[in-house]
């Protein structure tokens, strides 16, 4: 059973008298374990659909379904708090905290039930995806740009959500950064049964996932 389901969407923005489509009658489902990428150029709508399918905006027509239920019926502050994560190319860390302070942040907010010691899972995590602790311990802009990705991944994970939703999360990284972000990436889908979705430009990127989706024009379709 899939767990993301975006049924019969629409996305435009009036330019006038004119409707311009980002997205148009677009249907697709994603599944845990699995590796997704949706690719396009820039300006193709790839960050609005993320936008969409993680709660940040509405569709003007159509729904997005998490495990059946229409997330707007879930609450969109409640879908995002709850239910997914997201990892952004900019970061977006707290930069007056440490790493594994950034890590802790999600717990603090989250209803799902955490662990009894949530600070020794967040070292756990950041090791897990190759931060020691005594980097966890140092403030993140005293960091490199690909150890900050790696705590925002961290991040992600620790509310232990099924969906992981990634905005070009490697185009401020060098090719060997990008491979290691990309080969955590395809871990968690395939070890950890995580529903990992990343939009990209990056064709060398998409050829590395189960599967990819093509956006262009409004119209999202399989890329083989």
């Amino acid at each position: 059973m899939s767990i993301i389901d975006v049924k019969n969407v629409d996305y435009y923005y009036q330019d006038g008298e004119r409707q311009r489509y980002i997205l148009k009658n677009t249907t697709v489902s994603f599944d845990k374990g699995t590796f997704y990428t949706i690719l396009g150029q820039s300006g193709s709508g790839k960050t609005t659909f993320l936008s969409l399918i993680s709660g940040l905006d509405a569709p003007q027509k159509g729904d997005v379904l998490f495990e059946n239920k229409n997330i707007k019926d879930i609450g969109y502050e409640t879908f995002r708090r709850n239910d997914i994560s997201i990892v952004f190319q900019q970061y977006n860390l707290v930069p007056y905290l440490t790493a594994v302070e950034n890590v802790l942040v999600p717990m603090a907010i989250t209803e799902n039930k955490l662990p009894d010691d949530p600070k020794s899972v967040a070292y756990n995590l950041l090791d897990y995806i190759g931060i020691v602790e005594s980097k966890a311990n140092r403030m993140v802009n005293q960091l490199s740009g690909g150890e900050q990705q790696r705590v925002a991944i961290a991040r992600a994970l620790a509310t232990n959500v099924d969906v992981i939703l990634a905005d070009e999360p490697t185009g401020n990284l060098d090719e060997d950064m990008e491979q290691e972000i990309v080969d955590i990436f395809k871990n968690l889908a395939h070890q950890h049964n995580k529903c990992v979705i990343v939009v990209t430009h990056s064709n060398e990127i998409a050829q590395q996932s189960d599967k990819t989706y093509l956006l262009r024009k409004g119209v999202l379709t399989a890329y083989e």
